[in-house]
């Protein structure tokens, strides 16, 4: 310190003070004024001698500016000069002008130093988290600016003290909606170094809704036309979301996806694209790429991919893929991000292929792409992009592959060569001068092969006119040609490349590549020289190319069968040096970073030497063939015998697991018509009990009617007893109308409950009839007898209880004949005496009485078709009980049948287990049965997802 206060000037200076004395003497005001004046005073020249003397500031004035921070919060402004002081001493965003050469390094280390001092108390920077909650300006303000540089400075220290914090993120979240544009704009940089590689903080920003008020912001801003605030934006959401499951997921349910189409929407005129709008248009498209990154999770990026199709970004990406005036590093992006989208997706990529160029006449997208890839004068990483997108559509895509390799068959080329082709391209790429064309072509027919042994077979199928006059040639031949006259060596390993997924896993074009006879011989002498070290690659992709055409011999060429392949390599060559040969491809470094991500990543055209695809195949097929090399003839023979046991076993266990699969669908359908049925039965029930219930007061009702009227008969002895009956029994036929008129609405009602369960039982007998036409071998059969058996024992609950209400009826109709005999009696003794004022009564009386009584005679014709209906009912279920029998018996004969099998099975595994143990006596390598199955199981997902994406 007394050296630098003697650098910067000591009394011998002059009379004025030194800035460190000055310095101190505003130190001791600030810490021993009372007056708040002399404090704000104090604490304002040392925010201006701050940056000239930013050492002696920091070490001597940082505690007591912490003090006024606690202190003096009641004023603004002094509380304002403070954080500017700190923020001048712990930031090193110096000006230029005041900058020396050597001053960055040194700035770097002070600002770090005084951070380290500055956090060493937690509670400072809860201080700050409170004062930024301050709305005042000239606090809130530098509040944000001094925690975004302590962030800078120290940021895993600062940002474990805010995620502790009570609430310390929720406040710094407030800062984005917040009127201020300064504060807002400063608030979304402060929150890109609070997010920057904390996966909690993130997942605590983005529930805070920080993907809705960042997206508004990008909105208000004018999306990618917006300036800075944008790109700082766009960066904060890639913290947010890069390397972040969680927030995807949450981004994706959030709908927000569907918000980014907007940016995309560029107009025609695409000239002048500014600086800023490149850059944002780049953020964009990296956005989009993060959440369909093939390193996520497959689930996750499946639904981002679709989601992406449904609401038209990715026909807005193509539109930008189409169009003119585009810059070159956005159309490079643009494929890139394209790549992504459609990448594994058969939704995406069958869209993809219907995308045509807006050109006369239209052409497909792949094509005009891979008319850039093989033209040399395009830049290199728009043809590493094109590359990439390719492989992408390509990717899973067996359609698409079925329809590259269709462009190159005889039946499928256009004679008149009005139009090119997908396949003619890579053709002329294939054998172009351009060795990058070369590689690329090749990658690029590599990945139409992959995996699909159906077009490897296709693809032999392909002739070529070399030179007029010449007879053609099969494509596979001219690439062996190719590469027997010793092109570059980026060419070489490309067509090797391609010939090594050619043949892998296709015994077919094995022979076919074996019985021209000048490529063994070429190979085993490239693998025998010892050339320099960047033939080496060549020697060990030729090495894996003979071992590919041992592994996957079918010994159908007798002079090339596997044992005589091995001792050629044996004689020629030697298996330790071939095994080493094959070593040299994973141990390059090329190998080494190809195989990191799909993605070519290569800075130059020289480095582009391996696939990441082939890297895989690389990595599967080394060791078996170095294991292959080393196998005698016996123990070949017999691990043939072991494939074919393996493989009969495989489709025995592959065809029962498909019975199986069948049979559980069809149990799920009709588990659903079990449900359904249950559910119908259960409704009917409950009308039914209403119904008994109903009856029931009806008949309570009618007993006490039929009680008071025999009362009232006992009574009739005179001639006003007699009128005084007549009136109650008018009452009592009006009533007894009532009660018939509800009779005659319950059994229209019991007619259609009958109805609904013929309809049941007609359900019934379609479920019974197709039961008995299926295998008598489905579990199912016997489920669906079971049920039958419960329906039939509810159909005769509900026909004993139907005969119940019909005896009811018969009792309630002999009651009204009583009733309708007694009505007589009376209206014989009223009969006697006031005839002149009873003749009308007894005239209505009658006339009411007949009515009841055809009323009456309705309702025993109704109840005699009800019965007919039950009785043909019976038939039914006699019907369904005899189909019962039969059903079980088939169920026992499939039983039977089952066994067997499982016999059969068991006597298979014995044998399979002999045939294991056996080779494992001889020392041959056995898979165990649970990694066969895991194996299979495995094929089976990937078919059934191949399904669906159909």
């Amino acid at each position: 310190m007394n050296f630098l206060r003697g650098v910067m000037g000591g009394p011998s200076a002059g009379p004025q003070p030194s800035g460190a004395d000055t310095i101190q003497k505003l130190c001791d005001r600030v810490a021993s004024s009372t007056l708040l004046d002399d404090r704000r005073d104090a604490v304002r020249a040392l925010k201006a001698l701050s940056k000239k003397y930013r050492l002696e500031v920091g070490i001597q004035a940082m505690e007591h500016l912490v003090h006024v921070l606690q202190t003096d919060r009641s004023d603004s402004e002094i509380i304002g000069y403070a954080l500017d002081t700190l923020y001048n001493v712990i930031s090193n965003d110096l000006e230029e002008e005041e900058q020396e050469e050597n001053s960055p390094k040194q700035g770097d280390d002070l600002g770090s130093q005084f951070t380290e001092i500055f956090i060493k108390q937690p509670e400072n920077v809860t201080l700050l988290l409170t004062l930024v909650e301050e709305f005042d300006f000239h606090v809130r303000w530098p509040g944000v600016k001094l925690l975004t540089s302590l962030l800078k400075q120290q940021g895993p220290q600062v940002q474990q003290i805010i995620l502790v914090s009570p609430m310390g993120v929720s406040r710094l979240m407030d800062l984005l909606a917040d009127s201020r544009e300064v504060i807002r704009n400063d608030g979304v940089l402060l929150l890109q170094q609070l997010t920057k590689s904390n996966a909690a903080i993130q997942k605590i920003v983005a529930f805070e809704n920080a993907f809705e008020r960042l997206l508004d912001i990008v909105t208000e801003e004018g999306n990618s036309d917006g300036g800075i605030v944008v790109e700082d934006c766009l960066l904060l959401l890639q913290n947010l979301l890069k390397n972040n499951n969680s927030n995807q997921n949450f981004f994706k349910e959030g709908s927000y996806i569907q918000r980014m189409k907007p940016w995309f929407e560029v107009g025609d005129d695409n000239c002048g694209w500014s600086a800023q709008k490149v850059t944002n248009l780049h953020l964009m498209l990296q956005l989009v790429r993060v959440l369909v990154s093939p390193t996520n999770p497959p689930g996750a990026t499946t639904s981002c991919q679709k989601a992406m199709f449904h609401c038209g970004l990715l026909q807005q990406l193509c539109t930008i893929l189409m169009a003119t005036g585009v810059p070159a590093d956005i159309l490079t992006e643009t494929i890139n991000t394209v790549s992504e989208v459609i990448r594994g997706c058969q939704m995406n990529q069958d869209y993809f292929a219907s995308v045509n160029a807006p050109s006369n006449p239209p052409r497909p997208a792949i094509v005009v792409l891979l008319m850039s890839m093989v033209n040399e004068r395009q830049p290199f990483v728009l043809r590493c992009a094109v590359l990439y997108c390719f492989q992408c559509f390509l990717y899973k895509n067996h359609k698409g592959q079925g329809e590259i390799v269709s462009t190159l068959l005889p039946s499928t080329i256009d004679a008149t060569g009005s139009s090119v082709s997908a396949g003619q391209l890579l053709c002329g790429g294939l054998f172009s001068t351009d060795s990058l064309s070369n590689w690329c072509a090749a990658v690029a027919l590599a990945h139409a092969l992959q995996e699909n042994a159906a077009l490897k077979e296709q693809l032999l199928r392909v002739q070529l006119a070399t030179s007029i006059g010449n007879p053609p040639v099969s494509l596979l031949q001219q690439c062996t040609n190719i590469l027997s006259q010793g092109s570059k060596v980026q060419t070489r390993v490309g067509l090797l490349m391609l010939l090594c997924t050619w043949l892998s896993n296709c015994s077919i074009a094995v022979t076919h590549f074996l019985h021209n006879p000048a490529n063994v011989p070429f190979l085993t002498g490239q693998i025998a020289e010892n050339l320099g070290e960047e033939e080496q690659l060549v020697q060990g992709l030729c090495a894996l190319l003979l071992g590919i055409s041992i592994y996957y011999n079918d010994n159908s060429l007798e002079n090339y069968r596997k044992e005589k392949l091995k001792q050629l390599i044996e004689k020629r060559i030697g298996r330790e040096n071939f095994v080493e040969k094959l070593g040299f491809i994973s141990k390059h470094e090329l190998y080494s970073r190809a195989a990191q991500k799909p993605q070519p990543g290569f800075s130059s055209p020289e480095q582009m030497m391996f696939d990441h695809e082939f890297t895989k195949l690389v990595k599967e097929l080394e060791g078996v063939i170095s294991k292959a090399i080393y196998k005698s003839s016996e123990e070949d023979k017999k691990e043939e015998e072991v494939k074919k046991t393996l493989e009969q076993h495989d489709n025995i266990v592959t065809h029962y697991k498909k019975v199986i699969r069948e049979q559980d669908q069809e149990l799920e359908e009709l588990k659903q018509q079990i449900s359904t049925l249950k559910s119908q039965n259960e409704q009917l029930q409950v009308t039914v009990t209403q119904q008994v219930s109903q009856i029931q007061q009806h008949k309570d009702q009618y007993n006490l009617l039929k009680v008071q009227l025999g009362k009232d008969t006992q009574h009739h002895n005179s001639h006003g007893d007699t009128l005084q009956v007549n009136g109650i029994q008018l009452e009592e036929v009006s009533k007894l109308r009532e009660e018939l008129e509800d009779w005659r609405n319950r059994h229209e009602q019991l007619q259609g409950q009958l109805k609904e369960k013929d309809a049941v039982i007609e359900n019934l007998k379609s479920l019974q009839l197709e039961m008995g036409t299926e295998q008598s071998s489905q579990p199912s059969s016997s489920g669906g007898v079971e049920h039958s058996t419960e329906l039939q024992k509810e159909l005769e609950l509900l026909r004993t209880q139907i005969q119940l209400q019909a005896a009811e009826i018969s009792k309630l109709q002999t009651e009204n004949q009583k009733l309708q005999a007694m009505n007589t009696a009376v209206d014989r003794v009223s009969g006697a005496s006031g005839a002149s004022k009873s003749s009308e009564k007894e005239g209505r009386l009658l006339q009411e009485l007949g009515e009841l009584q055809s009323q009456v005679k309705a309702l025993s014709e109704e109840k005699a078709s009800l019965q007919q209906q039950l009785d043909s009912s019976s038939s039914t279920v006699a019907i369904l009980q005899d189909e019962k029998s039969k059903l079980q018996q088939e169920v026992a004969e499939a039983k039977k049948e089952q066994d067997d099998l499982l016999v059969l099975l068991a006597d298979q595994d014995q044998k399979l287990s002999a045939l294991r143990s056996k080779l494992k006596d001889l020392g041959m390598p056995v898979e165990d049965e649970d990694d066969i199955e895991s194996g299979d199981q495995a094929d089976e997902d990937e078919d059934g997802d191949e399904e669906e994406q159909d």
